[in-house]
């Protein structure tokens, strides 16, 4: 074996803002995905696959300023077995301290019959062409069989063997469909690097979905048998049932070093401001009884855990709250607080801004403050999520300017709403169920949306009759689905603002779709 597979060192490649993001609704603007890249870089992740840059002008532009943003993670482009791919993808890492493409091909006997239309010797011949072409521009090559997890073995022994030769540096296996069982997929890793001539020189990974919940038990069983890299995403986000959660994993093999022996480079105390920042951005809400970041990872109702708790907090704790970046004392800002004090706090929750937008987040912190008397953590990420992460670096079609909401227990709710739509107000007037039916029936007469609502939750942010209140909420319209997000002490008005800042995305994505019909990617 080489020193890579002797190691105790395991190598944590984030793909939030790749894989992460074909989660329906989960898209992300370039500016979004430039935070999240700084979050990450402090997080201490080894490599970060931006994108996809073949895909979309959008992909192209985010891979780019991610490259130009971090300096230490190796930052890569996904790319197909192409030589139009691998060019885009080259063209888009070209500014990146540390570079590097991902190369895929499917393997699997299924996806060669009905996805390729390939035969085995077309998809060898594609993926060493591939490796063979892109090592002439750049040094780091990683490559992946696509469903190796379902693929014959002998096959994959041998593609490997001749893109090793080729020049890749890492050989990922893929477990796409989330099929495997830790047991089997721990031996198909065993097998793979003990049978592939040429194992010794490249680092080996696991890229495992979470289909049947065993992702994140995937990773580790292949971390065990020789693997010394896993992908992974914050909050486990992805397509289907998501991709192997990089909190759990990375807990897992830092609780449990005593099994394993294996170490990261990750600064466990910033999973929790990462993990919230990610769940701002994209909308997806971090379910209470997630392990490591949920409300509910580190509460003990049941009394003989509590009294356990109390007198020792090993007795039911195997991990400190503290340790994944959740503090026992919350600090709360008020009207009194200062610019300084402010950009601190947005630093220790995990959004590294520029000055400009630091100061725009603090002018609405003011105003806040002004409505209550203590603003939490919580209400300051509410902002950021709602004034800063949102902005997609050009005009919003959708613009709420006026909201009037009339309810009584013995009346037919009723909502007044002015917009401005694409620089002309507009005003109407609707009734409905409940008050945010009306409001939101109001808003699609005004803008004329055919959009269905998806999915609609609500979240108090923080206690108290001041309280803010969060609102998600999901659209779907043309095969597109989005997600909104709106904050403020009235519920009513947090529901409006999720529900235009989805059509704002939506019919963002509908103009850049129609772009690439008439001009092309």
């Amino acid at each position: 074996m080489s020193d890579s597979m002797h190691s105790s060192h395991v190598r944590i490649f984030d793909t939030t803002l790749r894989d992460g993001e074909q989660s329906p609704g989960a898209s992300m603007t370039v500016e979004q995905k430039v935070v999240i890249a700084r979050q990450l870089e402090k997080l201490g992740v080894d490599v970060i696959e931006a994108g996809f840059a073949a895909s979309s002008d959008g992909d192209f532009e985010s891979v780019r300023r991610v490259c130009k943003e971090v300096k230490r993670p190796r930052v890569l482009s996904l790319a197909r077995s192409q030589e139009g791919d691998i060019e885009r993808a080259l063209k888009a890492v070209e500014h990146a301290v540390n570079p590097g493409i991902h190369i895929f091909i499917a393997t699997s006997d299924i996806h060669l019959e009905h996805k390729l239309r390939m035969s085995r010797e077309q998809v060898l011949e594609a993926a060493v062409k591939a490796v063979s072409y892109a090592k002439k521009h750049i040094d780091y090559i990683e490559f992946s069989a696509e469903d190796a997890s379902r693929s014959a073995v002998e096959f994959m022994i041998q593609v490997f063997k001749e893109v090793i030769r080729a020049g890749a540096n890492t050989i990922n296996v893929p477990d796409t469909t989330g099929y495997a069982i830790p047991s089997e997929f721990g031996a198909l890793m065993s097998n793979l690097i003990e049978r592939t001539a040429g194992a010794d020189r490249v680092i080996w990974s696991a890229h495992c979905h979470n289909d049947l919940g065993l992702a994140v038990a995937n990773s580790l069983a292949a971390v065990h048998n020789g693997a010394r890299q896993i992908e992974c995403t914050i909050n486990g986000i992805g397509e289907r049932a998501g991709n192997t959660s990089l909190e759990e994993v990375v807990m897992a093999l830092r609780t449990r070093k005593n099994y394993l022996d294996l170490d990261t480079n990750i600064i466990t105390e910033q999973l929790y401001p990462t993990s919230r920042l990610v769940s701002q951005v994209t909308g997806i809400p971090i379910p209470i009884n997630k392990p490591i970041v949920g409300e509910n990872a580190f509460a003990h109702e049941a009394g003989i855990h509590q009294d356990g708790v109390l007198k020792h907090k090993q007795t039911y704790e195997i991990m400190t709250p503290e340790s994944v970046g959740i503090s026992g004392n919350r600090l709360v800002m008020g009207k009194h607080s200062g610019r300084h004090a402010f950009d601190e706090r947005l630093k220790h929750l995990g959004f590294n801004l520029s000055k400009e937008d630091m100061n725009r987040a603090f002018l609405r912190f003011k105003e806040l403050a002004d409505k209550k008397k203590n603003v939490y953590d919580e209400d300051i990420e509410a902002i950021v999520a709602e004034e800063i992460l949102r902005v997609p670096g050009q005009p919003d079609c959708y613009e709420l300017l006026y909201l009037s909401v009339n309810s009584s227990s013995d009346g037919i709710p009723s909502a007044t709403v002015k917009i401005r739509v694409d620089g002309q107000e507009r005003m109407d007037h609707a009734s409905g169920d409940g008050a945010v039916d009306a409001c939101y029936k109001v808003i699609t007469k005004i803008t004329g949306s055919e959009a269905q609502l998806v999915r609609y939750t609500v979240n108090a942010i923080t206690g108290g009759a001041d309280a803010q209140g969060e609102v998600s909420c999901q659209i779907q319209d043309g095969g597109i689905r989005v997600s909104g997000q709106g904050s403020h002490t009235d519920i009513i008005m947090a529901s409006a603002a999720a529900y235009i800042n989805a059509l704002n995305k939506l019919q963002g994505r509908k103009q850049y779709r129609q772009l690439v019909e008439r001009e092309g990617p």
